[in-house]
Order: structure tokens, then sequence, then C-alpha cells
């Protein structure tokens, strides 16, 4: 029964809708379309155009062009607003079957906002209960300069992409004159498949690659196809290739990256939009014929760099133009970084080729002179390059050029003992006065650590104290230290130097890491982590900035990329006092003239500072596993960069970081 009951009001529902439909005024009839219109149901909008409408365009002239239309330009907060007829005229209406309901369409669109009014010719149609009210739609509609056939185009003009430069506006990144080499078929001579063989070698293409150009659609008899792109500096390529039959070239723009190697991973390069790319970006920003970053700061500052797009909308009838909206395009920002070019490649260069990363700061402002990763790749290969295979070629190096290593993070050895130290110092646990007994070369506090015992590489004439174990680099003696301090107070000391915490740093750096939890609740795990091993991670970045607070009275900066950032900034305040700073500060000299630096460091120039470190790269104390290599320091005198050097697989040439960090030193110095 409650069924039977449920139905009959169901029905009753859709008559009574059905004859209110039926027996609507031109008004209503009209704002019913209109709320279709504005929500974009084109199909609905479709279904309340009169017979003669549906006649004279098809569902695809209405629905289809609308949708195509509507998204070509972007349409946003489209509103449809219609001015009512009045009672005489909706009575008069009902008299004659016909009414005129003047109406205004305004709209956002990828070139600015787009108005105008339009009139809405009604006319009733059908018998009985399908009587109605119809829409006569004409293209008008969508814009009335298309009423009577105008074609609707849409321009676009690239902005042009902005530039990165270095403190001293030299390029990084820059939009320069390069050529398209390409082929005229008809000029190919009479052996053009030796040809195409000879331009496919040179240009690191196939001939198959080279034929499906020269077949495309859109070729046509004594037309250039463009094959490559080569950089101005390739003039002994392009005289090789001149001398092949067909060959010709084309000036265009194109991205340049004058520092190659030495700036691969930090600058990045630009590639063409892919799929993914456009679906991660807002709708409108990109084409398929775009570029975007695909790397480094070209990725991290794309919105910047790559400004807005202009866009014209224009309808074209017999020859005239009539502009609807127009936007001017919007060049990207250029970006000046604090990184300086010269001493970049001179890093780059002095690490011949080896598996290692450098960051030099300036020890007084906290700005970043230099951030190098070794081996690298030449973004300038990647974008106009023409040896076959390359990027597979990249992928496969054993020394993986494709990683990021300033980026990173690495056990840092003994580099982080002044940390440590430090530590103890600021929450009182070590008196630097204090030596304290240690005997051999292994410690172990007790049964709790089995058979696992911490080294050290030589042994002591007496107690050991602070400065002596700084300049010996004595595990134990840090050990015990903060053993001593336990779990609480030495992870609070860690964190104050932004250890476990995010890296505050414009180029995304990896944080530091404490250990895989976080914490150091194991006794040996603390032990080995007061030196720079156990689960500790640190980028070399982030240790050039913890050297600060010893240069700067205990205060450790804030490190900067980009040249409008505040210099000086404090990261963390008061880590320890002006007289504790100088108590490692005097150790770090010490470890260059008589501690672990004194033959590595011999050839500087000046006075040099430091810290040398080894982290072992083994999974138990009984592997023999590969070691890397640390040297953190800086010109004594003058305080004023501080530079972090990690080289990996270092074993049996323990020095060589510090060489290499001196031979930076001395460069930096000149």
């Amino acid at each position: 029964m409650r069924k039977r009951i449920l139905i009959a009001i169901i029905m009753l529902i859709v008559f009574v809708t059905a004859c209110s439909d039926n027996n609507a005024t031109p008004n209503d009839r009209f704002s019913n379309y209109i709320n279709h219109w504005n929500k974009q149901e084109f199909g609905k909008m479709y279904k309340m155009v009169s017979k003669s409408t549906a006649e004279s365009y098809p569902t695809e002239q209405f629905v289809d062009r609308y949708k195509k239309i509507y998204q070509d330009l972007h349409v946003s907060d489209l509103k449809i607003e219609a001015k009512e007829l009045s009672k005489d005229e909706s009575d008069k209406a009902a008299e004659s079957g016909k009414a005129t309901i003047p109406f205004t369409v305004s709209m956002k669109t990828m070139a600015g906002p787009i108005s105008f009014d339009y009139e809405a010719n009604l006319i009733k149609q059908g018998e009985d209960d399908e009587e109605n009210w119809y829409i006569e739609w004409d293209p008008g509609f969508i814009f009335p300069e298309m009423k009577d056939g105008g074609e609707l185009r849409i321009e676009s003009t690239p902005p042009v992409r902005g530039e990165i430069r270095d403190r001293n506006e030299m390029p990084l990144a820059m939009n320069d004159i390069i050529y398209e080499v390409g082929i005229v078929p008809e000029k190919l001579g009479s052996s053009p498949d030796q040809n195409k063989k000879k331009i496919a070698q040179l240009l690191g293409l196939s001939v198959e690659a080279i034929d499906e150009k020269l077949n495309a659609d859109w070729v046509q008899p004594n037309l250039f196809v463009p094959l490559a792109k080569i950089t101005k500096e390739e003039e002994a390529l392009w005289k090789q290739l001149v001398a092949i039959d067909g060959i010709t070239r084309q000036e265009t723009t194109g991205r340049i990256y004058p520092g190659g190697e030495a700036t691969g991973a930090l600058v990045g390069y630009i590639g063409s939009v892919t799929a993914e790319d456009l679906k991660e970006q807002k709708e409108g920003n990109y084409s398929d014929q775009d570029v975007i970053g695909k790397r480094g700061l070209e990725k991290l500052y794309e919105k910047q760099l790559r400004g807005e797009k202009g866009s014209q909308i224009k309808i074209v009838k017999d020859g005239e133009e009539t502009v609807l909206a127009e936007k001017e395009a919007k060049d990207g920002e250029n970006i000046k970084l604090t990184i300086d070019i010269n001493v970049q490649e001179k890093i780059y260069q002095t690490l011949d080729g080896n598996m290692a990363t450098v960051s030099a700061i300036n020890a007084k402002t906290g700005e970043t002179l230099g951030l190098v990763s070794s081996p690298s790749f030449n973004p300038n290969n990647i974008l106009y390059g023409t040896t076959p295979n390359l990027w597979k070629q990249l992928e496969e190096d054993s020394k993986n050029p494709l990683l990021n290593r300033f980026s990173s993070t690495y056990a840092p050895g003994s580099v982080m003992k002044p940390i440590t130290a430090a530590i103890g110092l600021s929450n009182g646990k070590i008196d630097p006065k204090k030596g304290l007994e240690i005997n051999g070369l292994t410690w172990s506090n007790g049964e709790g650590w089995g058979d696992y015992e911490v080294t050290r590489v030589s042994e002591s004439n007496g107690p050991v104290d602070l400065h002596d174990a700084l300049v010996r680099s004595d595990n134990i003696y840090f050990a015990m230290q903060a053993v001593n301090m336990g779990e609480k107070a030495y992870v609070e000391g860690l964190k104050a130097f932004g250890l476990g915490t995010h890296f505050p740093f414009e180029y995304p750096i990896t944080a530091s890491s404490i250990s895989a939890s976080g914490k150091l609740d194991d006794e040996v795990l603390l032990a080995n982590t007061s030196y720079g091993q156990g689960e500790l991670e640190m980028s070399s970045l982030h240790l050039a900035t913890a050297y600060t607070a010893f240069l700067n009275n205990g205060n450790m900066l804030k490190p900067t990329l980009l040249a409008n950032e505040d210099k000086k900034q404090i990261w963390k305040e008061k880590l320890i006092t002006p007289e504790q700073a100088d108590i490692i500060k005097e150790a770090l000299r010490d470890v260059v003239v008589s501690g672990t630096a004194k033959q590595s460091a011999k050839n500087a120039d000046f006075p040099v500072s430091g810290k040398t470190g080894t982290a072992e790269l083994k999974l138990t104390s009984d592997d023999s596993g590969q070691e890397n290599g640390w040297f953190v320091g800086y010109p004594t005198d003058d305080e004023d960069i501080i530079v972090s050097v990690m080289i990996e697989e270092i074993k049996g040439k323990s020095g060589y970081p510090t060489e290499k960090a001196v031979e930076i030193l001395n460069q930096m110095k000149e």
C-alpha cells in the first residue's frame, strides 16, 4: 500500500512539474535556459532550442562548439543575466507566440574579461501539452561578432624566460642565439643515402629518425626540415656538417648554460612539457608546445622565471578583425644568486671528477658562494647534445653524475667533533681543562656494549683534554663525553644546531638527521654519533653553516642563496659563548699546525684552520668498507670563508679532502 502511495506521489510531482514547465512564461523559460548556461550544461541548453535552430545547427555545432570554445578560452566566472519582460510585454508575447528578451553575458578568459549584450528571440512551438517556449539560437549567443559567420581566433605571445645570474650578474642560465640544423631534401646531392648517414653520425641520430622527419605530412618541396639544435660554440661540428650537401641552418633562440657541468646540478635545465607536467600545472598555464623547468633552479623558480603568456582573442570576418580581449605577455623575472660563478667553476675543476661535494659560504654574511656536486652533467648537452644515448650513459655511469651530492646528506665523521665539543661546553658537561684518562686504542663502557669497542688512531701520553682530543681527533674522548652527557642533553644540543629539523635554505637541501628514529636511546649509538658515525647524517652546507657559530661569537648564521635575501641573518642564537668559541677556534688552528691536517694542509698560502674527518661506510665493525673524507675549514686570520669538502671513496688517501680544500681556499683568496 505504501509503495502505491509513493508511486502516485512521484507521478503527481512529475505531472505538476511538466505542467508548470509547459505553462511557463517566456521569462520562466529563458531563466531556466540561463541557469543551464551559467553551469555550462550545453546539452540541456540544446534541448531548449527551436526546431529551426536544431535543423540549422546540429548538436556538434552547438554543444561541441560551445565546449571547445569555452575550454580554449579558459572561461571562468561565467554570468548571464536577462532583463525580464514586463506584464504587458509578457501578455503580448502570449498572444503572438513570440518574445524578445535582452540579456548580458560576462566572463573571464585567458586574455581578460569579456562582456556583451545580446537579444534572445523565443518562439512558442508544439501543441497541447507539448506546447512551450523555445530559443531561436544563433552563433551570436557565443559572441555577437560570430552571428553571420565570423571566425574565432586565439593568438598567444610567449614571454621571455627570465635569466639566472650570479652575484656579479654573470649568466648561469641565459637566452641566446642557437642554430637549428636541418636539411633541404632536394639538395642532398647525388648520394642522399650516404649523406644522411654522415649527418646521422654527426648529430647523434639514426637514419630512420631523419627519414621520419623528412617524410612528415607538412614537408613540401625545397622546404627546410629541422633535425637538431646546436649552440654557437659548436663551430667545429658545424664545419663538418656544412660540408655535406643539403645541410643548412637557421638562427633561433634557446636556453644556454655557460657554467656547463660546474653548475649543472645547481641550475638544472628546461625541457618540453609532458602530459604529466600538464596534469600537475594549473589549467591554461602551459600547452604541449611549451618548455618547463625540469631540474634544479630552473624547476624551483619555474613560476618566476616563466612569466605569463600574452593572449589575444579576436573575431575575423571578411578580412577585418575585432579584438574581444587582449593581455600583454609578462616576461619572466631574472633570478640573482649569491653564488659566484668563478668560485663555482674553480671548485668543480679542483675536484677533478672525484665523487664529491663542496659548499662554500661567506662566514660573516651567510651568503652561499659555491654549491658543487661532482661529477655532474652539462645541461647544454641534454638540450642540444649530439651524443647518442646520452641519458642512458648518464644513468649507467658508476660515478652517478645525476646525483645531486650537495643536497644530499652523509655521515660527517670527525668534522662532527667540534659540534659535539660546542654542545658539551654549552651544557656544562665538558670542562675544557679537565683531561680524561684513556688507556690504549679501544674503549667499551661495559657489558651492555657486548663486544663493541670505540677505537682511536693513536694513544695519548696522559690525560686527554678537549684541545688535545680535537687536534688528535680522539674518538674515545668524544664517545666518553657523549655518554656522560646522556641522550637527552646531547640530542637537545644536536637539535640546537639544527639537526633533525628543516634546513632553512631556498634550495631544497635534505634535512640532517640524528638517527633513523630521531633518538639516541642506545648507548653505543650515542657514543658513535658523538664523532660523526652511527646513523647521523649531515649535508656539506649544514656543516659549513654550523661552523659559522665558531666565527660569530656563538651565533650560527642562516645560509642564503638569493641576492635579495637579508644578509647576516641568525638561524641559531648563542649556541656557545664567545669564550667557548675561542677555545674551539684555537683547537681548529692547531689541527692544521700540529694535528691531523698538518701534512695535507702544508700547501696553504696563508694560515688555515679546520677539522679533518673520515666516515667509515660499513655495516659492522668487522667490515672493511669504503671511506668518505671530509675537511671543513677557513682562513685563520680573515675568518671570511668556510669551505666544507666531502670526497667519496678516499680509503688510503685520507689527507686528500684537506688538500683539495686548501687548494680551493688558495684560489678563492687570490
